[in-house]
């Protein structure tokens, strides 16, 4: 493992990682570049609005809440322990090793998840770019309809991916700038035009604003709700990737938190334009254009983007959403694989994914794991089901509202002792986080639920249970097995020995005679 010995003209953290590399700015982009706000959109309209019709933004409204007080906890356990474990560390530090484990196994499977789904929607848009650029329609259909060539495709996709997060996190900020800035000028674009079409009536369905579809009590059963709210969550997973950066930012206990939360809100501004002008436009019908059509389901844009944009304008639209998939696709490998490093490091996982590349001071062991893991289970997924899209998302949702709602806990549990001594703690680390937690977990005992009838998916079973449960639910039960797997040959994360349950003021009083000790030994 490379140390600061090693390099002495970089400043390292204590895992090796390159240090005071990022700003609020720098990690908001980060972060808003792993949710893809562009990929995002094009792949959950369909679901969302399936299931809520015209309620799709107050849907959006529901989805950020959960988020928004979650956040709060993720900010509050930063500034008392900076790690790029994040969520398993923390989970760890208040619960103990074995729901610390199931968290941070959570984190790494939602990564490989979401990462097969970002590779699926960039290697349509690829495809469906080149028949446009070349007025070659076959070409289109190469990226869906083909799965030798899509399943090839996207495995040197994930290749290209992996390189580039092996690079380190320097290579990753420098570029996200430009794929970002662009992704997002090209979506204010779009709304902008969608809204001006249906002003000037020029739109198929031209629907007229409605407050009501901002109303989230009205117009939907529970079931529905729920299917849409898994959807919403799932729009704004990626935002966390800011606290797994904590370790390489510049003042690293207010830095992430920050960052976080500017990404969150950034998010949810561009949603609600993006939506209102596609629902104005579109409208929720099943036929032609509407948001609500099966065939338009898991790639809206591709249908919207020459009525709205027009034969030119439809190129960018479409190199936007490349750019942001290929954009999430290399920053959902950061958190994946800096989870990944700290739990080799606590001896949670093998010692090898603890090492750093000591040329660009990365998890590099990790980052190359996680591609070939997506790469394998992208290629069994889609060997399984022809609507890989609608049924990773929804697992997908599973999987966040899981370790999301676990941290939510323990930030509650943790500073336990602290919560009613000040307004700020009995708003930030209490009430907050107690909220989006019981909201989060709510959702994903429903979504389980759901998930067992193949209906609530793309139709595609396994003994009669739907694929979602599997891919959702089936993987934490694969965690659990691999967890007492490790617990009988590296016991030493579990008996507490490299990482234990603790409280604020004990880890203080470590962190103190560390440092003692670190200023004795100079």
């Amino acid at each position: 493992m490379a140390t600061p010995q090693d390099i002495p003209e970089t400043e390292t953290s204590d895992k090796g990682l390159a240090a005071n590399k990022i700003g609020v700015l720098s990690g908001a982009v980060l972060g808003i570049s792993t949710v893809a706000p562009g990929y995002t959109l094009t792949a959950s309209i369909g679901l969302i609005v399936a299931a809520v019709g015209l309620k799709m933004p107050a849907i959006f409204i529901a989805g950020f809440i959960p988020m928004f007080l979650t956040a709060y906890g993720y900010r509050e356990l930063n500034s008392d322990t900076t790690d790029s474990g994040a969520s398993f560390t923390w989970s760890t530090k208040a619960f103990g090793p074995y729901a610390g484990w199931m968290c941070g196994w959570g984190m790494v499977v939602a990564s490989i998840i979401v990462l097969s789904n970002l590779a699926a929607v960039g290697v349509q848009f690829f495809y469906l770019t080149l028949a446009r650029v070349f007025d070659h329609e076959s070409l289109a259909d190469l990226g869906t309809s083909n799965k030798a060539v899509n399943i090839l495709t996207t495995v040197v996709l994930l290749a290209l991916a992996t390189y580039v997060s092996m690079r380190g996190i320097t290579t990753s900020e420098r570029i996200q700038y430009y794929l970002v800035g662009f992704q997002m000028l090209v979506l204010m674009v779009f709304a902008t035009i969608a809204f001006v079409k249906v002003a000037t009536d020029d739109a198929p369905a031209g629907l007229s604003f409605d407050i009501d579809w901002f109303n989230p009590f009205t117009g939907m059963s529970i079931s529905a709700f729920a299917i849409g709210l898994t959807g919403s969550i799932f729009a704004f997973w990626g935002w966390d990737t800011c606290l797994t950066l904590g370790e390489e930012c510049k003042d690293k206990e207010r830095t992430p938190g920050r960052a976080g939360l500017l990404c969150v809100l950034t998010i949810l501004g561009t949603y609600l334009l993006v939506s209102l002008a596609t629902m104005m436009y579109a409208g929720v019908g099943e036929d032609g254009l509407g948001l609500g059509n099966p065939d338009n389901a898991e790639n809206v844009f591709g249908a919207l983007a020459e009525p709205v944009m027009g034969s030119v304008g439809q190129i960018f639209l479409f190199l936007a959403i490349l750019a942001s998939a290929v954009a999430s696709l290399q920053t959902t490998f950061l958190p994946a694989a800096r989870t990944m490093l700290s739990m080799g490091s606590y001896k949670a996982f093998p010692d090898r994914f603890a090492e750093i590349s000591p040329r660009f001071l990365s998890p590099a062991f990790g980052a190359l794991v996680a591609g070939i893991v997506t790469a394998v289970f992208y290629t069994g997924v889609t060997l399984l089901s022809d609507r890989t899209l609608t049924d990773t998302i929804a697992a997908l949702g599973i999987m966040i509202c899981w370790y999301y709602g676990i941290t939510a806990f323990a930030c509650v549990w943790y500073f336990r002792h602290q919560l009613f001594t000040s307004t700020h703690n009995i708003l930030c680390k209490f009430l907050a986080p107690l909220l989006g937690g019981c909201a989060l977990i709510a959702v994903f005992i429903i979504s389980v639920g759901e998930s067992l009838d193949p209906e609530n998916g793309s139709g595609a079973s396994l003994f009669g249970i739907g694929l979602i449960f599997y891919i959702g639910f089936g993987l934490l039960i694969v965690g659990a097995i691999l967890m007492v797997i490790m617990r009988i040959k590296r016991p030493a994360f579990f008996v507490g020995e490299t990482l234990r349950r603790t409280t604020p003021e004990q880890s203080a009083a470590e962190r103190e005679a560390a440092a003692a000790v670190l200023e004795t030994e100079k």
